[in-house]
């Protein structure tokens, strides 16, 4: 794509006539280079008629980054959607249409010249095998002015003007949500400033356990119960509602954004694979946040391959199972009330289909005494960020689980029963990172407007109002592609892919917001005192849990392709 030596000057208008045609036309000049894209990998990696496996992992650079471009193509649909809907409503005012033709501006070129997956590996469109030729389908006039002119430091300075004027506001943007969902958006964002964020950056700096109160008090909100059936005492409130609590709960602080998550993990499990007896047992438990639950999954040497778990348990004379092994990375572990603990209960199998789920119960535990029961134990694990709840090592010793308590009274589906939960797991995340960069640009701005260099406030400097620019931009890409997969899953739609790109690029983001928000900082966001410190270690797990970024991409490329 030439440069055609053709810039806005500033004082220009920035945004583009009939912008909305023009990212209407783009859509499918990127369909078209990922259906090449996608001709290409399925003839690398396929032998004997079906995709491999060895194939995969010996390129995996090109698979890898065919999901991520899948995501960008996703994600330039999804902002198409919201950018006519918001202008149907007739709310497609000037800052949505910077955000938005800045978003293709961006994306489009990443596409053509190199999608970041991290900061140290860029995906170029020849490393799947493409050719100049096959490159030359976005060559369309709708891509060439985008990129061209879309993304221009004018444009981008302006929409920072226009967050200045809307600093008062929610989100910078509209959401594109109903009205019913902003509500909930607007009661859990004051929770958030009244209650979170003037006491969360003390709970980091002494690595202390969220106060029950604050438990407690989510609880009366319905946040554990939030998408668990009226029947069983919960809301029966969508998906969709969820990446709106948990996106402004984790804007005031990962942990407390993050208390809901193993509550949803839990009911999700029970009400996929339980029996009607475990439904009525612990669902309204649940939902009141009377039961509090953690998930033990992970185990050491282990990692992502959970079909390799050596944990076992063994079933006694009286019916009731036996289990022994250690579990690692286990998050609220001490003073929850029951475990979903996956082991391996069939003899003689190395991989996930020997593998049963258990709903273990406990005694919650004190910070003195973190266990009190026999045949457990465990260690706290000290960590950079993500500090509200603390992770730790579980040992079982003849850890004794009742009978009634294997998960769906079936041996050997403790993998699948696992899987059905991933899509609303990642969702979650998805709508946790989201939070988590927000976070980074309300400091990031705020530090911007107030510190004053050379006479001027940061934010006058362009290369600060870039950055702040972008991470509005990014944030309302990755909000609309978790509400695009939260909506899938309310339709009762299969969505693990889409969950699985919601949170691939969900986590970039929030790493990338927390990164350029501390470089805004300069050297005082490297001290603890200041909340971006907090912020970036935050961030940073969120590649990792739920699916490292690397796993992520390899499940999206192996279900596109397959």
């Amino acid at each position: 794509m030439a440069h055609d030596g053709q810039n806005l000057n500033l004082d220009e208008t920035v945004i583009l006539p009939n912008l909305l045609a023009l990212t209407a036309d783009a859509v499918p000049a990127a369909e078209a280079v990922y259906a090449i894209a996608k001709d290409k990998l399925r003839d690398l990696l396929t032998a004997d008629g079906r995709i491999s496996n060895a194939l995969v992992e010996e390129n995996q650079t090109a698979a890898h980054g065919f999901a991520w471009l899948a995501t960008y193509v996703e994600a330039l649909r999804q902002m198409q959607v919201w950018a006519e809907k918001l202008d149907g409503l007739g709310q497609f005012g000037e800052a949505e249409q910077l955000i938005h033709q800045i978003a293709f501006g961006e994306y489009l070129w990443q596409m053509y010249g190199g999608i970041p997956m991290n900061q140290g590996e860029v995906l170029r469109l020849q490393d799947m095998g493409l050719s100049q030729d096959d490159m030359g389908v976005m060559m369309t006039d709708a891509v060439m002015t985008l990129t061209q002119q879309a993304n221009t430091q004018a444009a981008r300075v302006r929409l920072v003007d226009l967050m200045q004027e809307q600093a008062a506001e929610t989100t910078v943007g509209k959401c594109g949500l109903d009205e019913e969902l902003d509500m909930i958006r607007e009661q859990f964002r004051r929770y958030s400033v009244e209650k979170v964020e003037p006491v969360a950056h003390e709970w980091h700096l002494k690595d202390e356990l969220i106060p029950m109160e604050v438990i407690d008090e989510l609880a009366e909100m319905g946040v554990f119960g939030l998408t668990i059936p009226e029947e069983f005492g919960g809301f029966g409130l969508s998906k969709a509602s969820m990446c709106v609590v948990s996106e402004e709960l984790s804007r005031g602080y990962i942990g407390v954004g993050s208390l809901g998550t193993r509550s949803e993990i839990a009911a999700e499990l029970i009400i996929a694979g339980g029996t009607d007896d475990q439904k009525q047992k612990w669902l309204p438990g649940l939902a009141s946040g009377e039961i509090l639950p953690t998930a033990v999954f992970t185990e050491p040497n282990t990692g992502s391959d959970l079909g390799a778990l050596r944990t076992k348990a063994v079933q006694d004379d009286n019916g009731d199972w036996v289990i022994n092994g250690n579990k690692t990375w286990i998050t609220h572990a001490a003073r929850t009330h029951v475990m979903t603990v996956l082991a391996r209960t069939i003899p003689d199998t190395t991989d996930y289909k020997g593998l049963s789920m258990f709903l273990a119960e406990k005694t919650p535990g004190t910070d003195e005494q973190p266990w009190q029961d026999p045949g457990i134990s465990g260690g706290e694990i000290e960590v950079l960020g993500y500090r509200g709840m603390k992770e730790y090592t579980v040992n079982f010793d003849d850890f004794k689980v009742k009978g009634e308590n294997l998960l769906g009274q079936e041996q050997g589906k403790g993998f699948k029963q696992l899987m059905e939960t991933f899509e609303s797991a990642r969702i979650q995340t998805a709508a946790r990172a989201v939070g988590v960069a927000q976070s980074a640009l309300d400091e990031g701005m705020k530090y911007a407007n107030d510190r004053k260099q050379f006479g001027k406030a940061l934010i006058n400097f362009p290369r600060v109002a870039n950055k702040l620019a972008m991470m509005a931009v990014e944030i309302m890409v990755a909000r609309q592609l978790t509400y695009f997969s939260a909506f899938e899953k309310d339709n009762g739609r299969r969505c693990d892919i889409e969950a699985g790109m919601a949170k691939l690029l969900g986590a970039r983001v929030a790493w990338a917001a927390a990164d350029n928000s501390l470089q805004i900082h300069g050297g005082n966001g490297f001290a603890l005192e200041y909340k971006i410190s907090r912020i970036l270690c935050d961030a940073r797990i969120l590649n990792i849990f739920e699916g490292a970024g690397e796993i992520q991409a390899q499940v999206i490329a192996r279900r596109l392709l397959g």
